[in-house]
């Protein structure tokens, strides 16, 4: 039993890259993403050796609050230009103007130009880098077909992620040896283009969305994907946990610079060793996370990812020797690599599509007030306290949250595997099978239970129409001008006749057994089937044929032959 166990998460691993690998859309969505955080992880490490040599570990933080701040108002302001339209064209964008600034950052430094000029360009790179999360995010639900085809891409992405944390500062670290600052800014750059390049032939129809407003506003937009989050207290939850991280990602940022230098006495090339080894676990954990893909307890892994953030540094800070540091900061890779399935998995099925991005931006503008919080508050704890106690205090932040956290998060589990169930029900219909995620979780999130006792009629033929049935439970009997035209099982749907057609009822339907249904109201019915062209043209194959079953039909005559037409 054990060992069959084993085979079938390893197979549904196996499945999970490749659902991946055969969708050409995801692929290359995985692939640029690879390519922009390995850019973002070189410049990072590039960008901390020139703050270093400039001032020390105060001009560590400084830089890290300077890069965060502008990021941090302007994301949530900016969001929402990837919910109008196609979100792969925003990544583009991103892409392109983060290769510039850093293409620009090399020129300064091969020239010994002034390190502030490198500063306003990592401020701008660093600001576009904050708007490809969020739209990539939410572009990936639009390129799935299930809830486990999302959490498959957020394994792989979480996979890339880690090995971009990997390659990006083990690449820095070889170049740093054998050449200077000024080569790794210019392979950052060539990586982000990269990155632009893939999207460029992405091919997908997009969910349908509410019309953009004729006269934009991004600050009112960019106000709904906060009140997305304020509204719902689990998103709020997550947001929250995911700051915490987020200090203690600012922090590292500080502490493996000053640990590599002065603490363990490694040398410059040694900070990239130490990040290296953060990649080495995530990598490592992300191939764990491909085991857990379908567990239905990602709210419990997130939490677990959450205190593996803080925990490995407050060891570090007790046992400050090299190997055991390179061995500890591995855990911190595993946690990001949990956080990522998790995390973004979890946002991406709680958020409503039409604000997905906002939502993220909002994410995003609190990673990066948080990263550049935890970098200040690291570099002055370091001055009051010293390495070590900054190493301990701020590593128990992400543990103790995670563990306040866990009963919030194991019920969150609960209604997420809710959520899967009624958006299994749905996809049994023919015509819903068409739609991308988002879409049927859209009309997921509007279902309302019926129950019909045996003997009653769901409604009558004549009655106007207003809602569309599933059934769940049971068995309905179809009667159209008084004969039995179709009996329904659990997982078949009826009243779109009516709905799509604007008409009254063609068809009385009765309970052949007490019914459980699952109903929709006809606005949301209509705005997501019609609004995505797929499902219309199926939607509309079905009425066709359901209305010449329902057309009565004249007897054969006596020697069977078929009636005059």
């Amino acid at each position: 039993m054990g060992a069959d166990g084993g085979r079938s998460r390893l197979g549904q691993a196996a499945e999970a890259f490749a659902s991946n690998a055969r969708n050409p859309n995801l692929r290359r969505a995985q692939l640029s993403f690879l390519g922009a955080w390995t850019a973002e992880w070189a410049f990072t490490v590039a960008l901390g050796i020139v703050a270093y040599r400039d001032g020390g570990a105060v001009a560590l933080g400084l830089v890290g609050l300077l890069r965060m701040v502008p990021s941090a108002i302007l994301a949530p302001l900016l969001s929402p230009i990837a919910d109008r339209g196609r979100r792969e064209r925003v990544l583009v964008l991103v892409s392109v103007v983060r290769g510039a600034a850093t293409a620009a950052a090399a020129v300064v430094v091969a020239m010994a130009g002034p390190p502030v000029l490198v500063y306003v360009l990592a401020v701008l790179s660093t600001i576009a880098a904050t708007l490809y999360r969020p739209a990539h995010s939410a572009l990936l639900p639009s390129l799935c077909r299930s809830g486990y085809e999302l959490a498959s891409a957020n394994m792989v992405r979480g996979l890339l992620d880690s090995a971009a944390t990997l390659v990006g500062p083990l690449l820095a670290a070889v170049l740093l040896r054998f050449t200077g600052v000024e080569v790794v800014f210019a392979v950052a750059a060539a990586a982000s283009f990269w990155a632009a390049a893939l999207l460029l032939r992405l091919r997908y129809d997009a969910p349908p969305r509410p019309p953009a407003p004729a006269r934009p506003n991004l600050v009112g937009e960019a106000i709904d994907g906060v009140l997305a989050v304020a509204r719902n207290r689990d998103l709020t939850l997550i947001m929250g946990l995911a700051a915490a991280q987020a200090l203690t990602r600012g922090a590292l940022t500080v502490l493996s610079v000053v640990v590599a230098i002065e603490l363990l006495g490694t040398g410059e090339s040694g900070v990239g060793a130490l990040m290296a080894a953060v990649g080495v676990g995530a990598v490592l954990g992300s191939l764990a996370a491909s085991l857990l893909v379908g567990t239905g307890r990602l709210g419990a892994w997130f939490a677990v990812g959450v205190g593996l953030w803080g925990l490995p540094l407050t060891l570090v800070g007790l046992v400050p020797q090299e190997s055991a540091a390179l061995g500890l900061l591995a855990f911190v890779g595993v946690g990001n690599a949990l956080i990522d399935v998790a995390g973004f998995t979890l946002i991406g099925r709680m958020a409503p599509d039409e604000v997905l991005a906002r939502v993220f931006g909002v994410l995003e503008s609190l990673v990066t007030v948080f990263i550049g919080i935890g970098a200040i508050v690291a570099s002055t704890l370091i001055g009051w306290v010293g390495v070590q106690a900054t190493l301990v205090a701020i590593g128990l932040v992400c543990p103790v949250l995670a563990v306040a956290s866990w009963r919030r998060l194991r019920r969150l589990d609960r209604s997420v595997d809710a959520l899967d169930g009624d958006v299994g029900l749905l996809q049994r219909v023919p015509m819903f099978r068409p739609l991308p995620l988002p879409a049927v979780e859209q009309l997921a999130r509007g279902l309302e239970p019926v129950a019909v006792d045996e003997g009653h009629a769901v409604f009558e033929q004549g009655d106007v129409g207003d809602r569309y049935y599933v059934i769940e439970r049971g068995e309905a009997d179809v009667v159209g001008d008084g004969r039995l035209v179709a009996t329904l099982g659990p997982g078949e749907g009826f009243g779109e006749i009516a709905l799509l057609r604007r008409q009254r009822r063609t068809a009385t339907v009765v309970a052949r057994t007490d019914l459980r249904l699952q109903s929709l109201g006809s606005d949301r019915f209509l705005s997501v089937v019609l609004g995505y062209t797929p499902s219309a043209r199926q939607a509309a194959a079905v009425v066709d044929d359901l209305l010449d079953r329902y057309e009565p039909k004249e007897p054969n005559g006596p020697l069977g032959e078929p009636p005059a037409a």
